[in-house]
C-alpha cells in the first residue's frame, strides 16, 4: 500500500477507533439498561451472552488498531519488530478472545434468524482466515500468511462498516422497518469488505508490502 494510500487509510481506521472508544465507555457502568443493551433485555441475565458482548466490545479497538500496522510497508520493512508484536496481539486476541466472543453474541443477534446466520457466518470466516494467518506466519509463507491477514483485519472492520452504513441511513433518512434495515446491515457489514479484500489481493497487495522485506 503506497504511503499516502496507507496514511489516509490510517487516520480512517484510528477516528473509527476513537469514535468506538467514545461509545465503548458507557459499558464500563455494566449497567443492563445503557445504549445497545436497552434492546437486548430480555437475554441480558444468560451469563454467556453478557460476557461475551462485554469481552467483543472492550478488546473490538485492541484488535482493529493492531491489524492496522500489518498493512504498512514502512513498518514491515523498517520496524519489524512493531509488525511482529502487533500481529501477535492481534492473532491472540482475535482468536482467544474476542472471535469465541463475537460467535457466542452471533446466536442471539437482533434481526431474527437473517441477521444470525449473517453474524454467524462473519464469525467463522473470522476465526478461520485469522488461523489460516497464523498457520501460514508459522510455516514462514509470508505471501499466503499477508493474504489471509487481510481477509480477516476486512471481517474485522465490520464493526466499522455496520456504523457507517447505520449512520448514512440516518444521514439520508431512509426510512425502513428497523428489523429489516438491521438484517441489511448485518450483511453489508462484512461482504463488501471481504470482495474489497480479494480484489486488493488480486492486484499484488500483499506482494508490493513484502518487496522490501
Amino acid at each position: 500500500m503506497r504511503k499516502a494510500s496507507w496514511f489516509v487509510f490510517a487516520v480512517g481506521v484510528l477516528y473509527a477507533s476513537y469514535l468506538l472508544l467514545l461509545l465503548s465507555l458507557p459499558y464500563l457502568e455494566m449497567r443492563r439498561g445503557v445504549d445497545f443493551l436497552k434492546t437486548k433485555q430480555l437475554i441480558y441475565h444468560i451469563k454467556h451472552w453478557r460476557f461475551s458482548f462485554y469481552i467483543h466490545v472492550f478488546t473490538s479497538i485492541l484488535i482493529i488498531t493492531s491489524g492496522l500496522f500489518q498493512f504498512s510497508k514502512t513498518i514491515i520493512a523498517r520496524y519489524p519488530k512493531i509488525h511482529r508484536v502487533s500481529g501477535f496481539i492481534y492473532l491472540i486476541t482475535t482468536l482467544l478472545i474476542s472471535g469465541p466472543a463475537a460467535l457466542v453474541m452471533s446466536f442471539y443477534a437482533n434481526g431474527g434468524y437473517p441477521a444470525q446466520a449473517s453474524f454467524v457466518i462473519l464469525s467463522i470466516l473470522w476465526l478461520g482466515s485469522t488461523f489460516l494467518a497464523y498457520s501460514f506466519v508459522r510455516k514462514k509463507n509470508y505471501v499466503v500468511h499477508g493474504k489471509w491477514m487481510l481477509r480477516s483485519y476486512a471481517l474485522t472492520l465490520s464493526a466499522v462498516s455496520l456504523r457507517l452504513y447505520s449512520y448514512l441511513f440516518d444521514v439520508f433518512h431512509l426510512q425502513m422497518n428497523p428489523v429489516d434495515l438491521y438484517v441489511i446491515l448485518s450483511w453489508a457489514s462484512w461482504i463488501p469488505n471481504l470482495l474489497l479484500a480479494e480484489f486488493l489481493i488480486r492486484k499484488g497487495l500483499i506482494q508490493r508490502l513484502l518487496s522490501a522485506h
